[in-house]
C-alpha cells in the first residue's frame, strides 16, 4: 500500500487521476460512438435494429450517386465560407474597438455576449418571426419606405446568407471575448515604441496586434470551422432545409436519413463517417497552417 501511495503522490503520476474523469467521458461519449458509427456504416441497419446485414462499401458508394447528399455537403461548405470569415472579422473588429476598460466598453462587451448564452433554437424562432414577410418587423420597415419586401427565409438565394448572419449575430461574442483577452495581454511597451517611431494605428494593428494574437486567432478559426461544418439547429428550426432544399446541410440530411422514414441508420452512419473525415481533414489542415503562421510570426 505504501508503494502505491508513494507512486500516486508524485505530481506527474497524480495528474493522471485528475485526467481520468475527462478521459472516461471522452471514451464513452466520443470514441465509442465514433467506432460504433463506423461499424454501423457497413450494414443496412435501421433504427429498429431489424436489419443487420453486412453490405460492405455499398452505403459509401451510394453517397456519390445521391444528389441530395452531395448538395447538402455543398450547402454546408457554402454556409461555412459565409459564416466563419464573417464571424472572425466581426469578432476581431469588436475586440479591437472595445479593448480599453471603460464603462462604455464594458457595457457593450456584456451586451454583445448576451446572445451567446441564449438558446440557438429560441433565437432561430425569434429571427423567423422578425423576418417573416407577413408579420415581421423588418419586412414591415421595408414596406414603409417603399422597398420590395425580401423573403429572407423563403428565397432560395437569400435563405442561407440569412441563416449565416443570424449565426454570426448569435456567436460572435465568443470570438470577441477570446480575441479581446489576447489583445489585452499584449505588452503596452510595444505600442509605446511604435508611437515613438511614428507608426499609425493601422500600422500598429497589422504589425503588432495581429501577429501577437495569431495563436488565439487560430483557435477561433479552427473552432468556428468545426462548428460551421456541423450546423444543424438554426437551419432545422428556421427553414427546415428549404426552400427547395437550398439550406439543407449535411447534418440535417444525416438526421433525415437516420431518424425519419425509411430510417436508414446504416446509410446515415456512412454519411456521418464521410462528414467526420471531411471535418478532420479541414481541421488538421487549418491547424497545421496556423501553426506554420505562428512560427513565422516569432
Amino acid at each position: 500500500m505504501k508503494t502505491i501511495a508513494r507512486y500516486w503522490n508524485k505530481p506527474n503520476h497524480a495528474a493522471y487521476l485528475f485526467l481520468l474523469p475527462s478521459f472516461l467521458i471522452l471514451l464513452l461519449f466520443i470514441v465509442v460512438p465514433l467506432i460504433g458509427t463506423f461499424g454501423i456504416s457497413f450494414t443496412n441497419l435501421n433504427i429498429f435494429f431489424t436489419n443487420k446485414d453486412f453490405v460492405g462499401l455499398e452505403n459509401f458508394t451510394r453517397i456519390f450517386g445521391d444528389e441530395r447528399a452531395m448538395n447538402s455537403l455543398l450547402h454546408t461548405l457554402y454556409f461555412t465560407l459565409l459564416e466563419t470569415p464573417t464571424q472572425i472579422v466581426v469578432g476581431l473588429l469588436a475586440a479591437v474597438t472595445l479593448t480599453k476598460n471603460t464603462r462604455f466598453n464594458k457595457f457593450f462587451r456584456s451586451t454583445f455576449y448576451i446572445p451567446v448564452i441564449c438558446s440557438l433554437t429560441s433565437i432561430a424562432i425569434i429571427f423567423s418571426m422578425i423576418l417573416d414577410p407577413n408579420v415581421g418587423a423588418i419586412p414591415y420597415l421595408f414596406s414603409q419606405i417603399g422597398l420590395p419586401i425580401p423573403q429572407f427565409f423563403r428565397d432560395p438565394v437569400l435563405a442561407m446568407p440569412t441563416v449565416a448572419i443570424m449565426t454570426v449575430w448569435k456567436n460572435f461574442g465568443v470570438t470577441m471575448t477570446i480575441l479581446l483577452t489576447a489583445i489585452q495581454g499584449i505588452s503596452p511597451s510595444l505600442y509605446e515604441s511604435a508611437e515613438i517611431d511614428g507608426a499609425t494605428k493601422q500600422q500598429q494593428f497589422f504589425n503588432i496586434t495581429l501577429p501577437q494574437i495569431v495563436p488565439s486567432l487560430g483557435f477561433c478559426i479552427l473552432t468556428n470551422l468545426i462548428g460551421s461544418l456541423q450546423v444543424f439547429d438554426q437551419v432545422y428550426v428556421a427553414t427546415g432545409g428549404g426552400p427547395q432544399f437550398k439550406t439543407e446541410t449535411a447534418v440535417q440530411y444525416i438526421y433525415s436519413r437516420g431518424f425519419t422514414a425509411p430510417y436508414e441508420l446504416g446509410y446515415a452512419s456512412a454519411l456521418s463517417s464521410v462528414l467526420f473525415i471531411i471535418i478532420a481533414a479541414i481541421a488538421i489542415s487549418t491547424n497545421l497552417f496556423m501553426s506554420y503562421k505562428e512560427k513565422q510570426m516569432k
